[in-house]
């Protein structure tokens, strides 16, 4: 199966995850060593780089752990492009360990390469951007109820199982992905059957 060719530098946590998107992706990829990114100034002048000339994307694994990193790379980067891509929920061990992640779920590295090739083949960053395209906003969420409502937090967990995403991204990082990767007509008819779907239960 051919490679993915991606422009954007691709940051993921560890090694195995490396050489796990290895089989799917041809560009760069650029590893933080979990938290040890906190400390390694060359790596991190390496990302600053990228972030300000191809621009990066994050894929680190859907633990607390991934998010930390994902909220320090934010952090490190105050000029550039950051995309930030998920891997999907799912429990297990990967093989090479002899114990499940604390938290019980699959890193990057124990995702199949199907599902890694679907994240970005779905997520937009392959895609020639479209100048006309109507951005998904923040007021677009508050008017769809999926922030700013009582039962927005379930409208948003639900949205993110259809769209084979962590269930806890905040709503910015939810209206992020949505905005790349859906139309404004195509997420109101999700919503629609979400909040059908929960009415009747």
């Amino acid at each position: 199966m051919e490679k993915i060719k991606v422009s954007q530098a691709i940051v993921v946590e560890g090694k195995y995850d490396k050489i796990k998107l290895s089989a799917v992706i041809d560009g760069m990829i650029i590893c933080t060593n979990g938290f040890g990114i906190y400390k390694d100034k060359n790596t991190v002048e390496l990302i600053r780089l990228y972030a300000r000339t191809s621009g990066i994307i994050v894929l680190t694994d859907s633990d607390s752990a991934g998010f930390q990193i994902r909220n320090h790379l934010k952090g490190i980067v105050p000029q550039g492009k950051i995309i930030n891509l998920y891997i999907p929920e799912v429990f297990g061990k990967e093989r090479r360990k002899t114990a499940p992640s604390k938290e019980g779920k699959l890193g990057v590295e124990g995702i199949d390469v199907k599902i890694l090739r679907e994240i970005f083949e779905r997520s937009g960053v392959l895609d020639v951007q479209d100048n006309n395209k109507e951005h998904i906003t923040s007021n677009d969420f508050y008017e769809l109820g999926l922030s700013g409502k009582p039962y927005s937090s379930s409208l948003r967990k639900e949205l993110c199982r259809i769209l084979g995403l962590p269930a806890d991204l905040t709503s910015k990082a939810l209206t992020d992905y949505v905005d790349r990767t859906l139309d404004k007509q195509k997420l109101s008819q999700i919503v629609d059957e979400i909040s059908h779907k929960l009415t009747c239960k």
